[in-house]
């Protein structure tokens, strides 16, 4: 079994307000994205080639979800910040019975063409206190990583600060192999860097 970067995600109260700061950090703009009818919420995007970047807020227009959004976004509050990152996989099941507890159920979307299984932890929060990536698994070929505009943005460095950040690590150990992505111990937070057209920029 082995997990891939599939894409971060950027939390914020009203998704505007993290448009702005993220193409204001990196100095591009951000694609459309949609809706989640599912966990009511929405998000625009960015490719990072690879991979992708996706700023994400509850939809206001939006019912409330009969469960707890994912990314924990029914607590989140401040500024917008980069809250969580996703590790896609070939089997969601197996990874799921590999992975530490608190991961979440598997559970199925759809935004127009795209497909997706993706595993939405019981509280919403994913376990080491959310540093621990949520797990995707793709249906089909899609991936919005191959579709979105290239806006010349490239990740080169996802730093996963923890308190204990050797069993976070450990419990990824052998099934993430990314040498972007690194795991320090300390207050929690996650910090990443991109090469730009603008030159180096950071997200944290």
């Amino acid at each position: 079994m082995t997990l891939t970067l599939d894409h971060l995600a950027v939390s914020a109260a009203v998704l505007g307000e993290g448009v702005a700061w993220v193409e204001a950090a990196l100095g591009v703009t951000m694609a459309a994205g949609g809706q989640h009818a599912r966990m009511g919420t929405h998000n625009r995007l960015l490719s990072l080639g690879d991979l992708y970047l996706e700023v994400i807020a509850v939809d206001p227009a939006a019912p409330a979800p009969a469960g707890p959004r994912w990314f924990d976004l029914d607590r989140f509050a401040g500024p917008p910040r980069l809250t969580n990152w996703v590790a896609r996989c070939d089997d969601l099941d197996a990874e799921l019975a590999a992975g530490p507890d608190g991961l979440g159920d598997p559970m199925a979307f759809q935004r127009g063409d795209y497909r997706w299984r993706m595993a939405v932890p019981g509280d919403g929060r994913l376990p080491f206190d959310g540093a621990h990536p949520a797990l995707i698994q793709w249906e089909g070929d899609l991936h919005p990583a191959r579709l979105l505009p290239d806006a010349g943005v490239r990740l080169t460095a996802l730093e996963l600060r923890h308190p204990d950040a050797a069993a976070l690590h450990g419990a990824l150990s052998g099934r993430l192999r990314d040498p972007r992505v690194t795991f320090v111990t300390g207050p929690l937070a996650l910090q990443s860097e991109f090469v730009t057209p603008s030159g180096v920029r950071r997200l944290g």
